[in-house]
């Protein structure tokens, strides 16, 4: 086997890895309590940004060298990570959240169009239909629980579009800069932790994790799902097929859903089994080129 299908199948791993680690995101914030949104990103971002500083100080590399980036990059780094979680804690004050999640929920199939005219690749028909059957289930899943929208949370709705938007273009234009080593995370999260720092004091009330178990759940938070996933996706979007994982993605609110549930925190439902196994088809369409390989 090639040196290069060996790397990408790595990085198509850990951009699996990711996804796994956000499906964790819904069950270990109900159980790391109701703390505000932004000193909830500024904590877990905090806690991402140190486990990337020590995996680089762990390899030699020093402060000055995570943030020698030209300006273009920290614009991209910062706009992707505290971007889309401002516009999504926006979309989710102005819109009931079932709608707002539904249509943020368009960037994995925006990530599968965009691959195209941002990213150089090919489009097939596969990799379209995978991303089709991925928000199909999704919707199946969302309109399950009961949707209604309507004109009076457009704002809302447009936020949870910028949302979308923000992260599909955050992912493919990642791929311009893959001379830019993963070390950046541990740069972005740090100051979009400092950003979020500063809008919590801003806007919100100070609301410390109530006990031992929510403080382990931030913990958790920022070692992976808001944290440490954020660097498996970047070597994945850098080196593995990007349409493949934009349709991969789709199983991320299905693992949410299948956790909350083994949790306790949620009903099973015949239809959360049907939304998987049209997130499941469209993942293995849309991967299918590089599995034959």
């Amino acid at each position: 086997m090639k040196q290069f299908d060996i790397d990408r199948r790595r990085a198509m791993a850990a951009g699996m890895g990711a996804v796994a680690l956000w499906g964790g995101l819904a069950a270990l914030s109900v159980l790391a309590g109701a703390i505000p949104p932004f000193q909830m990103v500024a904590m877990t971002f905090a806690v991402g940004a140190s486990l990337g500083i020590a995996r680089a100080r762990r390899r030699g590399v020093g402060w000055a060298e995570l943030v020698r980036w030209p300006g273009q990059v920290w614009l991209l780094g910062i706009g992707g990570l505290f971007g889309y979680h401002a516009l999504y804690f926006g979309a989710l004050q102005l819109a009931p959240p079932a709608e707002a999640n539904l249509v943020n929920y368009l960037w994995p199939l925006l990530i599968v169009l965009l691959s195209a005219p941002f990213a150089g690749e090919r489009l097939g028909w596969t990799h379209l239909a995978g991303a089709g059957l991925g928000f199909a289930g999704v919707a199946m899943l969302a309109f399950g629980r009961g949707l209604a929208f309507s004109g009076d949370h457009a704002l809302g709705y447009a936020l949870a579009l910028g949302c979308a938007i923000t992260w599909a273009l955050y992912s493919v234009l990642s791929r311009r800069f893959g001379e830019t080593p993963t070390d950046a995370i541990a740069a972005f999260c740090a100051a979009s932790a400092a950003l979020s720092l500063v809008c919590h004091l801003a806007f919100e009330r100070t609301v410390w994790p109530a006990s031992t178990s929510a403080w382990l759940a931030v913990l958790a938070l920022g070692l992976g799902p808001a944290g440490g996933a954020f660097y498996l996706w970047d070597h994945a979007v850098k080196r593995g097929d990007i349409r493949a994982l934009g349709a991969l993605s789709y199983a991320t609110p299905i693992l949410s859903t299948a956790l909350l549930i083994a949790c306790g925190l949620a009903e099973p439902t015949n239809t959360l089994l049907l939304a998987a196994v049209l997130v499941t088809v469209g993942a293995a369409l849309a991967s299918r080129e590089l599995w034959r390989k």
